[in-house]
């Protein structure tokens, strides 16, 4: 039976790099908010909703391709405890076996890599949207750190 793999952390935490780990350790498919808003360009005010409804239909998807027997790895962060809920509640009602992985990132860590992120978006090496003080605020008001009994796979990175 095919199961879905739910990567939860923050903004530059390492998510879509460990997600590629993930693939080349086992055959999945990918669905990524990220890769897919930096497809459709800038957003502006309408982010949050537009996410929201990515975010919707990609639930759907991941149910059909894990029905249809293929493993499915979500990146998109998971950042309050309900939408982990909600996302566990989705997959049980089908029958579906999850795994949630949550990549614990050190502050100083997490400082560094946003700032690496925000050089390569600049320079056009990176397709990421710029992480400024404004998303960085948000997200501390909003991330809700997993519990332990929440979370199949801790990932720690080292300062």
């Amino acid at each position: 039976m095919a199961k879905v793999m739910l990567i939860c952390g923050k903004i530059a935490s390492g998510k879509s790099f460990y997600c590629r780990r993930l693939r080349e350790a086992s055959p999945a498919v990918l669905l990524s908010v990220d890769e897919l808003t930096a497809r459709l360009g800038p957003l502006g005010e309408s982010h949050d909703q537009a996410s929201a409804a990515i975010q919707d239909f990609m639930l759907e998807k991941a149910g059909e391709i894990a029905a249809a027997g293929v493993d499915v790895i979500l990146d998109w962060g998971f950042w309050t405890r309900a939408s982990r809920q909600e996302a566990s509640a989705f997959f049980a009602a089908r029958g579906i076996e999850i795994q949630w992985h949550y990549i614990d990132v050190p502050e100083e860590r997490w400082r560094e890599n946003t700032a690496r992120r925000n050089a390569a978006v600049l320079a056009g090496e990176d397709p990421s949207y710029y992480v400024d003080e404004g998303l960085l605020q948000k997200l501390k008001e909003r991330f809700q750190p997993p519990a332990p009994q929440e979370v199949d796979v801790w990932h720690c990175l080292e300062p």
